[in-house]
Parts: C-alpha cells; structure tokens; sequence
C-alpha cells in the first residue's frame, strides 16, 4: 500500500539529500559538508516479548539498525511512546531502561522524545547517524559476481508468536530474545575494512521483502540458496504449527509475483523468509575477497546466494 501512496506524493528535490526515499532504502541520507552526512531513521514496535526492559532494549537495537545498515554511527536519539493513561507507570520506566541501556551500549545519546495516550503500547525511536558521504552503503549498489551474506537467524516473529500463544519453549525464546538484542553495530564494524557494494536490514518486510527491494534496486536478480540461510531453533517447527505473526501471509502476497521458486523449497521455509523479523541480521553485497574476509571475522555471517544480472523475476529462490 505505501509503494502506491507514495506514488502521488510530489517529491522535493535538494541536492544535499543523497538517498531518499525513491528505492525504498533503510534510511534517509543528507550531506551537511564534505566529509560528513546526516543518517536519519525511525522505528517503533509494539510489544513482543513479556519483560518491559526486554521488550525497551529489544524496540532500541531494532530502532538502531537502519542506520548501522547505511553504514552510519549513531549519535543521538529521541524517545517515541505510545502508553495507555491507565496503565502502571513503572511499566513504561522499565520499558525506557531498557532501551536506555541499548542505547548506552550503542554510545548513542538520549536527548528527549514525544509521548501520547495509547490504548496499544508503542515503543521506539528517530535515530540521527553520521557517515561519510562517500561511504554510504545504499540498497543500490550490488553488482553482478557479488556474494550475498547475511549475519543473523531468521524467526524471531514466529517465534514471538509461538510465545504468544505459550507454546513456546524457555531456550528458543531466549534465543530469539539474545538475536534481537545484538546489535547490527558488531557486524558494521567489521564490514567497514570490507568493499561494501550493497547493504539492507531485514525487519518488517521479512528476508524475502529486503532482498527485493536490494534487487529492484540495484536492477539486478538475487540467487537465494535458502538451505544455507540460519533458522532460530524452533521456528520451523512453530511455523508448522500455524504460528504466523500477521503481516507474514501479507508479506508473501507483495512479493510473490517477484519470485521464482527453482527446486524444491518447503511451504516452511517459505514461511520463514516471509517472517516479519525484529532487529533482524544485515544482508550485504560483497565482492568475493570481501566476502571471505568479513566470513573469517564474524563468526554468525554465513553465505546466502549470490548476485546475478537481471533474470526477469527479482529473487530466484532455490
């Protein structure tokens, strides 16, 4: 729906603005002089584990990964709160300490925010990075011959929803709760002594989502080999249970027309590379020096396709 809308919204052109909003990229970019640039983003969710703390620091790293994603550093940050007038107020204090610590973790200062009543708590925050404009890694830039790398597990919706129906195991909750509490910032840094030719994070819009809009972007096709993408433990297994967080189904309904199923690949899996994620993994484009050199310094990156020129259909799913 927003591809449509923003269709007939009249565009403001600036010269200073390096990346838009045009291909769908994780944060907007402006150039503020020669050697620096403004990375701003914004992320809210609603609450998807029980602890409050969890749940802040949880709504932080995700709020936060947009801007590692561009292969910015982030700076500042203003709170965004959703919380019913009703509710107990210790509540949403530990749903900021939470957050708050990420963003000490992340050394990205708290400078204030905006709150309103809400009968649905909302939790996040606008994020301002700085990177050098030259630097910037955009969801435009993979090339042809690149490797796909991706430095996460998928399933952290399924299995939140595994949770929320208590059929969730306590180990693959928390392992789902340790994925989303990693902040993209580790696997940035090791990328920046790396030739990043293209770079997005996978949230809402699930892996099948971002590697689209990597490869629409770019104009080029995407080779998934999805036996070699990570799963969290259990979320094959929830999925088969029918625990689908809701905008899965939506998901595989945008996408689909954009993909080419080659081989045999499970309705499960499909499932999970439709997963809205939370504070999900980078997937980056690299070159194969690159490639195996980020593989030999993080230890979660795996392999995951590789990119070709264009095929017809965006992503070629194996």
């Amino acid at each position: 729906m927003l591809d449509q809308v923003l269709c007939g919204v009249p565009r403001v052109t600036n010269e200073n603005v390096l990346v838009g909003y045009e291909t769908a990229d994780d944060a907007g970019v402006y150039r503020i002089g020669m050697h620096q640039a403004l990375v701003q983003t914004v992320d809210f969710v609603t609450p998807i584990v029980d602890d409050p703390y969890t749940f802040g620091a949880i709504a932080a790293a995700n709020s936060l990964s947009d801007v590692y994603a561009m292969g910015g550093v982030p700076v500042s940050a203003l709170t965004l709160v959703a919380f019913p007038a009703k509710e107990d107020p210790s509540v949403l204090q530990t749903i900021l300490k939470g957050g708050a610590e990420k963003m000490r973790e992340a050394k990205c200062a708290i400078l204030g925010g905006h709150s309103i009543n809400d009968e649905e708590i909302k939790f996040g925050y606008a994020v301002t990075g700085i990177v050098h404009p030259d630097r910037i890694w955009k969801n435009s830039g993979a090339r042809p011959g690149d490797h796909l790398i991706f430095t996460k597990q998928l399933g952290t919706g399924i299995i939140s929803t595994a949770l929320k129906r208590g059929i969730a195991a306590p180990s693959h909750i928390d392992a789902a709760i340790s994925s989303m509490l990693t902040l993209n910032r580790y696997a940035a840094e090791k990328l920046q002594v790396c030739e990043v030719h293209g770079c997005t994070d996978i949230t809402g819009f699930g892996f099948l989502g971002h590697a689209r809009e990597l490869a629409r972007a770019s104009k080029v096709s995407l080779e998934i080999d999805s036996s070699s993408i990570g799963r969290l433990p259990g979320a094959v297994g929830y999925a088969g249970q029918g625990a689908f967080p809701g905008g899965l189904r939506n998901n595989w309904e945008f996408v689909s027309p954009d993909v080419q199923i080659r081989g045999g690949v499970s309705p499960r899996i499909l499932d999970l590379l439709c997963d809205p994620q939370t504070s999900g993994g980078l997937l980056v484009s690299l070159p194969d020096a690159s490639a195996s050199r980020f593989i030999s310094h993080f230890a979660s990156a795996r392999r995951v396709g590789r990119v070709t020129p264009r095929q017809g259909k965006s992503i070629i799913l194996k």
